[in-house]
């Protein structure tokens, strides 16, 4: 029997509410709160709440039915939570329970997508007269990871919904615009108005606005970078070498490009093939979606198309006309009406026609390739194939082994999210390399940064903190031009929109354990996990797998003897994975690590300023302040008068402005750190000339 918490009414175990009180039934889960970057999508229709008081409930129904409807379509269809409808109003939100690595890009396509559809409705539904505006703003929120919105249970909370909704208030009238933050992580593909600033109430200053006037690249397309490439002539070299090898033994190849975002795939690939075309070869190109347009084969479609001259705005008669023609030349009358009609089930052209199994249909494209590339060195790019639908990844599978005596090479690019997809991708086949595209080195990255700079020590900051990745580079590069010298004391949207959806595509244990992991710090020990962690058991399989993944790596040397020290690969993994955690599991995390520390250090050197930072972020200030001291005048001894002076600041600050006698001791000891490290230089000047002496 199930017992009701509400009225203690006893129930059937088949029932899932309570059959007195109505209450529901089931478990509740557990509270999963994190803090995440999101974006906010507000859509009202103007002047409906008077109108209505006009009409009848059914006419109203009536109307908000299919507006409801056309809404939510299109922000689903860009992979959008509708968290509510308040009446005319709805509000969706991108960036939660999942990041996807683009949301404020999808959040605006989507709005956009909106505005168009609603105009569509109204010209379909002339009787609907349906007046709509919206917004989007992105910022920090608070997120309910385990709210259910279909149930009316708020998912987010924070500042930016308030600023997207009084946003929304001021858009005009059929147009969609956006806060300062969406702009700037979007105006790479969206094309913008500049507008008026915003007084909203509530708000202490005017909010920056933009107007959204329309998409400026097609979906998952970027603008490549026209900074200099560097640090790549191995990877280049490779790629050449195979060229060179599938053209001149006629010997097919497939090859895998794989990196995280914004390591330079797509720069790569588009230098490759400049080379490619300037010695005569052929590219042809197909790119996986990660949304909307999507459909199972259409990389290879885009291909087919751009062979036969077909346009996304060719009705399909003309289009298929297209296809047949291109296939009649190609493989002659004989085969041309199996094989064309079976090219176009696969690019959407045929609704009705049927095939009595999958391997027609792939002979067909087979037999359409050796036909086309006889005579011509064609590399086939298939781009972010980690999108893409198992069916044709089989399909590029089989090319790869069934082709011979062809000048084709497939090149297909992809993040390592598709080794989870498929961990046996590539394998079993004679002729196939995976090309691990890693950050730039130092030297290069330096180059990068310096270019966008144009300063040695600024260049030098950037590169370090983007540790290598050439699109962080340049996104960081932007904000310091923007923002100046402190411009990388925090994150752009956009690199940690993309550094979240890698870490959001992790299975859960393993999300957790680098979620624990980050508040120790860059380093970290299997000790101090085993103390913050949920399920300690689960320790050794996930740190492996996240090393396999190249988000850690295991140090060799432990400064922690008899136990494991672990270092996240970058930084950034690190700190957006902190930033993830709501305060209340920041302080647990930070508590326990300290104790981890005190208990396996003797408490000196570099453990008493992490101890100290610990117990500050644990909310402990008389025992931060402590160690903050200790740690300042172990500085002091050993004539690192600055730190000592950084420490002793951090002790202070800490300190209550009640506590009169422990504040003037810190002032004290402050002024005498001040002073030795003013004259430091001159103490350096009197050692030399005693060593010359």
């Amino acid at each position: 029997m199930a017992t009701c918490r509400s009225c203690g009414q006893d129930n059937p175990e088949i029932a899932r509410f309570c059959l007195a009180c109505g209450a529901s039934l089931e478990e509740e889960a557990p509270r999963r709160e994190e803090r995440r970057f999101v974006s906010v999508v507000f859509i009202d229709l103007v002047g409906f709440t008077s109108r209505s008081e006009q009409l009848d409930p059914e006419d109203v129904r009536a109307i908000l039915t299919p507006y409801h409807g056309t809404v939510r379509d299109e922000l689903e269809s860009f992979g959008g939570v509708v968290e509510k409808f308040v009446g005319d109003a709805v509000m969706a939100v991108f960036g939660a329970p999942t990041a996807h690595g683009d949301d404020p890009e999808r959040a605006v396509r989507a709005a956009l997508a909106v505005r168009d559809a609603v105009a569509a409705l109204n010209v379909e539904q002339p009787e609907l007269e349906l007046r709509i505006r919206g917004a989007v703003n992105t910022g920090e929120a608070v997120v309910t990871l385990s709210a259910r919105p279909a149930l009316g249970e708020a998912m987010v909370a924070g500042d930016v919904v308030n600023t997207a909704s009084r946003l929304q208030q001021h858009a005009p009238v059929g147009e969609i615009i956006v806060g300062d933050e969406t702009y700037r992580a979007t105006r790479a593909a969206i094309e913008y108005e500049p507008l008026e600033a915003v007084t909203a109430k509530g708000k202490g200053m005017p909010l920056e606005a933009w107007r959204a006037v329309a998409a400026s690249s097609a979906t998952g397309e970027r603008d490549l970078s026209t900074t200099p490439f560097v640090g790549r002539s191995r990877e280049v070299g490779l790629l050449d070498a195979t060229w060179e090898r599938v053209k001149l033994e006629r010997h097919p190849h497939l090859i895998t490009v794989l990196g995280p975002s914004g390591v330079g795939k797509s720069r790569l690939t588009a230098e490759f093939t400049q080379r490619i075309s300037s010695s005569g070869g052929r590219v042809v190109r197909g790119r996986c979606l990660p949304y909307r347009e999507r459909s199972a084969y259409g990389a290879f479609a885009a291909q087919v198309k751009e062979l036969a001259g077909i346009f996304d705005s060719d009705d399909v008669e003309v289009a298929t006309g297209k296809l047949r023609t291109l296939v009649e030349r190609l493989v002659g009358k004989e085969e041309a009406e199996a094989v064309a009609g079976h090219l176009a089930i696969l690019l959407g052209f045929e609704t009705k026609a049927t095939v009595p199994d999958r391997e027609s249909l792939f002979q067909s494209v087979r037999v359409f390739i050796e036909a086309g590339a006889r005579d011509e060195a064609t590399a086939f790019v298939f781009e972010d194939i980690h999108w893409a639908d198992s069916a044709l990844l089989d399909l590029i599978e089989l090319l790869a082994a069934r082709l011979h005596d062809l000048p084709v090479l497939l090149l297909t690019l992809a993040r390592p999210e598709l080794l989870d997809a498929r961990p046996t991708w590539g394998g079993g086949l004679g002729a196939y390399n995976a090309l691990p595209l890693e950050p730039l080195g130092g030297t290069d990255a330096a180059e990068l940064a310096l270019h966008l700079l144009g300063a040695d020590v600024k260049a030098a900051q950037v590169a370090e903190v983007a540790e290598g990745n050439p699109l962080f580079i340049e996104q960081l590069a932007a904000v310091m031009s923007e923002r100046g010298a402190d411009g990388t004391e925090s994150l752009p949207t956009t690199i940690r929109g993309l550094v979240a959806a890698r870490l959001d595509a992790l299975p859960a244990e393993e999300r957790e354990v680098i979620l624990d992991a980050s508040i120790s710090g860059r380093i970290f020990w299997r000790g101090a996990l085993e103390r913050i962690a949920r399920d300690p058991t689960c320790l050794a399989e996930a740190l492996a797998a996240l090393e396999r993944r190249d988000l850690v790596r295991r140090d060799t040397v432990s400064r922690i003897e008899g136990d494991e020290q672990w270092a996240f690969k970058h930084v950034l993994i690190r700190d957006v994975a902190y930033d993830l955690q709501p305060r209340a599991r920041r302080r647990d995390g930070h508590r326990h690590v300290a104790e981890f520390i005190e208990k396996s250090t003797p408490e000196v050197g570099e453990a008493t300023a992490a101890l100290a930072r610990h117990w500050r972020g644990a909310d402990e200030p008389e025992r931060a302040v402590g160690y903050f001291v200790s740690a300042a005048e172990e500085a002091e001894r050993g004539w690192a008068k600055q730190h000592a002076v950084t420490l002793y600041k951090e002790a202070l600050e800490m300190t209550p402005a009640d506590d009169a006698e422990r504040v003037r001791f810190l002032r004290r000891r402050l002024a005498v750190a001040q002073q030795a490290m003013f004259h430091l230089g001159d103490v350096r000047v009197l050692e030399l000339g005693s060593e010359s002496s």
